[in-house]
């Protein structure tokens, strides 16, 4: 593991661009950026406060001086569909809070908290002084299961009872399991029970063909459309994620971010079809939205990254931006469906990243950014170092095993944020304990 040394030191304190909350903070970053269509902001755990506000900071000022159209975020679409439905002034909700109410299951924080609250209230007005200049919010997950089968369903009853008669009859091979996917996966896998994918696949297949037919009547039924195709592409592709669980993490979590990818290309080729070309943020984790080629995550073990598929796809398109923190304090939980609270998070470990740039930070201002595409500073970060990953589990008794991972940097992301020592997220949920979850998803048991 590489050491800090004090000209690796120097060179990035005459790198860094200090973040002091001014407004001009992230003028050069927005330079850096230049015609990037996708601009993906990470995050080192799912439960800092400083990475949501700054990263919805950030947003605001790509939505407002570089024409982004959509924010699209790891979570799952149908939850995520409400909210946009709210900031476009559809749906029935009357403010920010109610149009988060979809995301119930654990870790509800993770999206019902302040700053997400803050932002699509933003989002809204934004929407309602431009309304040329509409942008959506949308999910890219896949753990929506059984309610995305219950929206196609819904969906088809509105245009064609009949077909909702044919989606029953196709959905209903997964009746058996209720609202519990895993079981599903299990029975199938080891042979007690028929896969459902020719059904999920022929449904999705059935509503592609007939778009032109049931998308008629103008934007509005276009993209009503287009959410319930999404949802059973979902449901196609989250049965195939449920069985590939019992094979190994690796096959899992590259499904969950190639449908990740496809989603930003769906959404794309939404936007284009309506005359509407698309620039979209992304927020993730770090661990989804670095390239996994500059990790262990890839070398070693085989897994992609929804930033490596993206910087693949669309090479000169595409800018990432990490962000990690020394210490503090994060929400979060000690165990899988536990109760979110604040703890305290360690330094980081000796030689880390974090402790690299808590370094870096001594000699001045402690919370700054990093233009890794700068010559000096690639060179500097290129090396492989550890890099802490918190999800929404915090095990500080074991974090070395649980929390860090081998990187290089300056090839897992194009910039990087640092705030050396930050807060825990304020959830908007004040009751004890955590909703059971309905569908368990790949961030078990890490959180990632």
């Amino acid at each position: 593991m590489t050491q800090p040394d004090d000209t690796t030191i120097r060179v990035l304190q005459a790198a860094a661009h200090p973040l002091s909350g001014a407004s001009s903070d992230y003028d050069g970053l927005l330079e850096r950026t230049g015609d990037a269509r996708f601009v993906l902001i990470g995050e080192a755990s799912h439960g800092t406060h400083e990475f949501y506000r700054e990263r919805a900071r950030l947003t605001r000022r790509l939505i407002d001086e570089r024409g982004f159209t959509a924010v699209a975020v790891e979570a799952d679409w149908p939850d995520a569909y409400r909210v946009n439905r709210y900031v476009r002034g559809q749906g029935e909700d009357g403010g920010a809070l109610a149009a988060l109410g979809d995301f119930e299951r654990f870790p509800r924080w993770m999206w019902r908290n302040e700053d997400v609250q803050d932002f699509v209230a933003w989002l809204r007005d934004h929407n309602r002084r431009r309304p040329g200049q509409m942008v959506g919010f949308y999910g890219l997950d896949l753990y929506s299961l059984h309610r995305s089968l219950a929206a196609v369903i819904g969906y088809l009853e509105s245009v064609d009872p009949e077909a909702a008669d044919r989606a029953r009859r196709r959905y209903a091979c997964f009746e058996e399991f209720g609202d519990n996917p895993q079981a599903y996966g299990y029975a199938t896998e080891y042979g007690r029970w028929e896969p459902c994918e020719d059904q999920a696949v022929a449904q999705l297949l059935e509503l592609r063909r007939r778009e032109d037919e049931l998308a008629r009547g103008g934007i509005l039924a276009e993209d009503e459309h287009f959410y319930a195709e999404q949802n059973a592409r979902l449901a196609a592709n989250a049965e195939t994620y449920y069985r590939s669980m019992f094979r190994g993490r690796d096959q899992s979590w590259n499904i969950r971010d190639s449908h990740m990818a496809e989603t930003l290309a769906a959404l794309l080729e939404h936007g284009a079809g309506q005359g509407r070309p698309q620039k979209i943020v992304v927020w993730a984790h770090n661990s989804h939205l670095g390239d996994a080629r500059a990790s262990e995550m890839g070398w070693r073990r085989g897994e992609l990254s929804l930033g490596q598929l993206v910087r693949e796809r669309w090479p000169e398109d595409t800018f990432i931006v990490g962000q990690t923190t020394h210490a503090g304090r994060v929400t979060a939980s000690d165990g899988w469906d536990a109760p979110a609270r604040a703890r305290t998070v360690r330094p980081g470990l000796e030689g880390s990243l974090e402790d690299l740039l808590h370094r870096v930070g001594a000699g001045g201002s402690q919370n700054f950014w990093l233009d890794l595409r700068d010559q000096a500073v690639a060179a500097s970060l290129g090396a492989e170092r550890l890099q802490r990953f918190i999800g929404v589990i915090y095990a500080p008794q074991t974090e070395r095993h649980s929390h860090y991972v081998h990187t290089r940097p300056a090839r897992m992301y194009d910039a990087l944020l640092h705030f050396d020592h930050t807060a825990a997220l304020v959830p908007l949920d004040r009751t004890p304990g955590e909703q059971p979850a309905r569908e368990v998803p790949d961030t078990f048991p890490t959180g990632e």
